[in-house]
């Protein structure tokens, strides 16, 4: 799975991650006589972005009210080779969260998760084993101001996000299968930190557009030698228009963000 994930932002040039927060009172009115409006917005807006983007993230709380929205959804994302990450933030123990992973990749077919730290890494050494086709995207260092309750405890003389990022840097086969939520509005030192303790993982970075979030200082702190990093952007590009158009608008969007990725991989000779 890793090696196709990196083969695709290398034919690509991209490593955008286009988020599917589909709100159904935030899409064009023109779009509520379709049976499935939810379906037919995100349907379009694949149509629009898949040359731009190598994954497609839907944030399943906009979901629970319209689960087969979400299925109908990532089925179509499927026909596209596009990696598909579940943003369900699951998280419990072993017994439990099998089934919330067997739901995520079985069920409904995504081939990526976020999950939670907080029970433990014993719970993802355990189910990486059932599921090593699949990633598990574990919550390190979020951009929200809450982080501040829990993230940036000072334990000894480390963050407690850094230890997170140590203890899961460690599983069996992490590089592999673990990746990391880490967000773009970070400052510069935390993000050097960040990939000093784990050099070779995955990350995957909200916050970059309409949260201000600056790509270039993300990419120059967190790119390794095989990108590593999928940045997520998702009302950037989705509500750039509330039109007949917003499609276009949408496609427009993902494009412009794919040919500032391009030039960047071309200057770390990553393509």
């Amino acid at each position: 799975m890793i090696k196709q994930l990196i083969s695709n932002i290398k034919n690509k040039k991209s490593f955008l991650c286009v988020g599917l927060d589909t709100d159904i009172k935030k899409i064009p009115k023109f779009l509520l006589k379709y049976d499935d409006p939810v379906f037919e917005f995100n349907k379009r807006i694949i149509d629009k972005t898949k040359n731009y983007c190598i994954a497609y993230k839907p944030n399943f709380a906009f979901y629970e009210d319209s689960m087969d929205s979400l299925i109908k959804t990532v089925d179509y994302i499927k026909n596209e080779n596009i990696l598909v990450i579940a943003d369900s933030k699951r998280g419990d123990i072993y017994n439990t969260f099998k089934l919330y992973a067997k739901s995520c990749f079985n069920t409904i077919g995504c081939e990526a998760m976020t999950v939670s730290p907080y029970m433990g890494t014993d719970v993802f050494s355990k189910v990486s084993k059932d599921y090593s086709n699949n990633f598990f995207i574990v919550l390190a260092l979020t951009s929200n101001s809450g982080s501040n309750d829990f993230q940036l405890l000072k334990i000894g003389d480390k963050y407690l996000y850094e230890i997170v990022l140590d203890k899961f840097g460690k599983i069996e086969n992490s590089k592999n299968q673990i990746m990391f939520v880490v967000g773009a509005t970070n400052d510069i030192q935390k993000l050097k930190r960040i990939r000093k303790i784990i050099p070779e993982n995955f990350l995957l970075i909200p916050g970059v557009g309409h949260q201000g979030g600056s790509l270039s200082d993300v990419c120059s702190e967190l790119l390794n030698d095989n990108c590593g990093i999928i940045v997520s952007s998702s009302r950037s590009i989705i509500y750039c228009s509330d039109g007949t158009d917003f499609d276009l608008q949408a496609g427009e969007a993902a494009k412009n963000i794919q040919k500032e990725m391009e030039s960047i991989l071309i200057s770390r000779n990553i393509i």
